[in-house]
């Protein structure tokens, strides 16, 4: 996390050109740092990767099945229930922890209701937090 440039809330953001946001994480791929957030246009998602140290676009992929899909329609379908987007949770979950970036934002449903479960990351530190989205 310490080379990313690029906030999370900042990758979402640029991810919004190709579809609505509906979940975004830091991971390591093949040995580096990447931003990658899936979206959801009509009944495709996709799996957007956004330059850690531009903010820009890299790649958008279409997920077309397995866990990816899966995971895309669970959280498709609690960002469909939000009336929060996923950007202003992280940022008031970041704002309220300082010194803390985040590292991902997860969406669910909980007894009905849409939540995202923020981790957030200072140094070595890390924490999950839960914010409402409706």
């Amino acid at each position: 996390m310490k080379d990313a440039k690029v906030s999370l809330e900042r990758g979402i953001a640029a991810s919004k050109a190709k579809g609505t946001p509906i979940s975004a994480k830091y991971e390591v791929e093949n040995g580096k740092l990447q931003l990658s957030v899936y979206t959801a246009k009509g009944d495709a998602f996709s799996e957007v990767i956004v330059d850690h140290k531009t903010g820009k676009v890299a790649k958008a992929e279409p997920i077309t099945g397995g866990d990816d899909l899966t995971a895309a329609k669970s959280q498709n379908e609690a960002i469909s229930k939000a009336k929060t987007s996923l950007q202003a949770a992280v940022s008031k979950a970041v704002k309220a922890n300082k010194g803390y970036k985040a590292a991902s934002v997860t969406p669910s449903l909980k007894d009905g209701h849409p939540i995202a479960e923020i981790t957030l990351m200072k140094g070595t530190e890390s924490k999950t937090v839960s914010e409402p989205l409706d």
